[in-house]
């Protein structure tokens, strides 16, 4: 079998595993309301099929889930058949994709310019209205596209939605039922309240509150709706989607108010990055954008797929859950000597960033998870969170899926690999190994320890491989003459470097004491210990006597330090390797900045904890935190009672879930910057 063929097989292959898994999860979402993954993966799934038939038309089969749009009806409502038919979008996920949209269009009308109308895409529930001489007499369900089931009764409890339009005219127009997030919020917590599970998402709660046989359910849901398509009778729908959208609300419907004319495709991608960056100020989720070819004539030309128009596309953001394929599991050292097992991924989009790479944790996780190399998987990302495989699809597994196992030496050094007792984690012990070092020197420069810019792990990389440097307190010493000297560094390279290393010869005791690695301390107990002793220590001589010579009673007297943390950090100042190492970084010229000197802004928010979650635009997390504390307030990692205010930004992750669990207010970036203007 030569190679085509064999991947023609293999295509074949994953198409069917493919299709049975996606079958499957669409009666499960659809049919019964009681999905087994969440949108974002079942998502990536159909996009992974399309490609693959794409490539491979021959395999397009009538049962293909690309082919068709729902599953059968539950029989449990009265059936009824639609007046026009109904269709889903096909998904983009990148501007390569909306732009070949865009080709498409041109060639398929032969025209040079089309203009669009872009519409952001409610994460809700479809659904049918049908008006009679302007009176609501049926609500419907997509169910398969040409019957789905009557929700009238349901429907009309949404308050949004007119039973009476402002004509007496006769047609049909469909929209998205949706639940507001502060309503989603406040019945969830009424439901933990009364010992309920809370509902999973908003599009499950609208799909659970309208697909309920008493009415007082969608009552309590307090359903809303947006209508978006005049689809019924063909000669009364207005000659641009802009005006279809403006006879809808004219006429009595709830339309989304942001949509937007857009005569290119550049201006439908600019649309679609703004509201990436603005949906967190919407009170209700949206998943993406619609476009749609903003002329009729246009639409009714380039008419229909076997499922979906051709005139239109969903260009979603990438969701923070996607699927891919594990290639290779790999083993990381870090600057502890810990082995962290990592997945090399097919790369994937996920939440608006490229990741070929997740972290597995350790051998236990890899166990626990089930993983094989060929494996299948769903990764997560939220905010900043490195990205993580949450789950095997064990239904896509290749018949060469092989199994991984740790290492019985160091993949670096060759040194014996340790699992200490009662620890899940695997360590090379050698204090030399080069992979350590490196990551040693990766942390002391970072944002969190020296913040030496410019300093990046390449250069780290190449200083220690041309033997400019081999610990921390050598990149004191360097010279310019030293950088000039190598290929691709000339005098303002080499210059700006030794700038930015003489910038971070005096800095903050909270830096210094990150820097020096300390296991179990953080930024946040780095700043305890500079607010209590900070006053005491002046200099590294003084550094060192200081935690020398203080009792583990006397540190642990701070709150939030126990005698875990006491004990690593007598430990820490009892090796004389690390003594050697602060008296080298005190002899290349490192001084500690007094607290006094440490810039003091307003105290506005004394007393305030907070938290951060998710990705903030406007600066760094750290950058706020220290922002935080330099007003007064308190920044820390875990969102507890005692925190005052969780700031939630891009695709937060679980702190926001707890947060809301326990009743902490959560507000977004701009009332932060509005809490610390001026």
């Amino acid at each position: 079998m030569n190679k085509r063929d064999n991947e023609k097989k293999q295509a074949k292959e994953r198409i069917e595993k493919l299709k049975k898994i996606i079958n499957k999860a669409r009666y499960a979402y659809h049919v019964l309301d009681k999905p087994i993954m969440p949108d974002d993966v079942l998502d990536s799934l159909k996009h992974e099929l399309f490609e693959l038939e794409q490539k491979y038309p021959e395999f397009i089969t009538p049962d293909s889930p690309t082919q068709r749009i729902g599953g059968k009806p539950l029989k449990k409502f009265k059936k009824v058949k639609h007046k026009v038919s109904q269709w889903s979008f096909n998904d983009a996920f990148s501007e390569k994709e909306i732009y070949d949209f865009d080709k498409r269009i041109k060639k398929e009308l032969n025209l040079s310019q089309v203009d669009y109308t872009a519409e952001l895409k409610i994460d809700g529930l479809h659904i049918i209205l049908t008006y009679e001489n302007g009176l609501f007499v049926l609500g419907a369900t997509r169910g398969d596209g040409e019957i789905g089931e009557d929700v009238t009764q349901n429907l009309k409890t949404i308050e949004s939605l007119p039973l009476r339009l402002n004509e007496d005219v006769s047609l049909v127009a469909e929209g998205e039922v949706y639940i507001k997030k502060s309503v989603f919020e406040k019945i969830n917590k009424k439901r933990e309240k009364e010992g309920l599970p809370p509902l999973a998402n908003p599009r499950n709660a609208a799909a659970g509150g309208v697909r309920q046989l008493d009415p007082k359910v969608a009552r309590e849901r307090h359903l809303d709706c947006f209508v978006y398509d005049y689809s019924w009778p063909e000669e009364n729908i207005p000659p641009t989607q802009q005006e279809e959208l403006k006879k809808l609300e004219k006429i009595g419907f709830k339309v989304e108010k942001n949509y937007k004319y857009c005569q290119n495709i550049n201006e439908i991608i600019s649309f679609w990055e703004k509201w990436q960056k603005q949906r967190n100020s919407l009170d209700y989720w949206i998943d993406g954008i619609v476009v749609k070819v903003n002329k009729r004539e246009y639409q009714k030309k380039l008419g229909y797929t076997g499922k979906a128009p051709r005139w239109a596309i969903a260009f979603k953001w990438p969701g923070a859950e996607q699927t891919t394929i594990v290639k290779n599991i790999i083993i990381q050292v870090g600057r502890t000597g810990k082995l962290t097992p990592v997945a090399v991924l097919e790369p994937v989009n996920v939440g608006g960033s490229v990741v070929s790479r997740a972290t597995l944790h350790n051998a236990d996780e890899i166990e626990r998870l089930g993983i094989k190399i060929g494996d299948t998987v769903i990764i997560q990302k939220a905010g900043d969170v490195i990205p993580q495989v949450i789950k095997v699809i064990p239904e896509l597994r290749p018949k060469n899926a092989k199994e991984f196992k740790m290492p019985l030496v160091c993949p670096f050094c060759k040194s014996k690999i340790i699992k200490p007792k009662g620890e899940i984690n695997h360590y090379c012990l050698n204090k030399n190994c080069a992979a350590k070092r490196k990551n040693q020197l990766y942390y002391f420069v970072s944002k969190k320890a020296f913040d030496i810019v410019g300093l990046g792990p390449r250069i780290i990389d190449r200083f220690m491989d041309e033997g400019l440097i081999s610990d921390a307190p050598d990149i004191f010493l360097l010279r310019k003459e030293d950088i000039k000297a190598l290929e691709r560094f000339d005098e303002k390279s080499a210059q700006n470097i030794i700038d930015s290393i003489n910038s971070r010869r005096e800095v903050d005791l909270s830096r210094l004491i990150i820097a020096c690695q300390i296991k179990y301390i953080g930024q946040e107990t780095a700043k305890l210990l500079e607010k209590k002793f900070g006053s005491k220590i002046r200099n590294i001589k003084e550094f060192i006597d200081f935690f020398q010579s203080i009792p583990k009673e006397k540190l642990e007297e701070i709150d939030e330090i126990g005698p875990k943390v006491s004990n690593s950090i007598k430990n820490w100042f009892s090796k004389k390797e690390n003594i050697q190492f602060l008296k080298k970084l005190d002899s290349v010229g490192v001084k500690i900045k007094p607290l006094s000197q440490i810039k003091q802004k307003n105290q506005k928010l004394k007393g305030l904890t907070f938290v951060f979650t998710g990705e903030l635009k406007s600066m760094t997390r750290q950058e706020a935190e220290e922002t935080v504390e330099q007003m007064g307030g308190r920044a820390t990692n875990s969102v507890s009672k005692n925190t005052d205010f969780v700031v939630v930004g891009e695709n937060p992750g679980s702190k926001y879930e707890k947060a809301k669990k326990i009743g902490v207010k959560t507000i977004d970036e701009g009332q932060f910057l509005k809490m610390i203007k001026n």
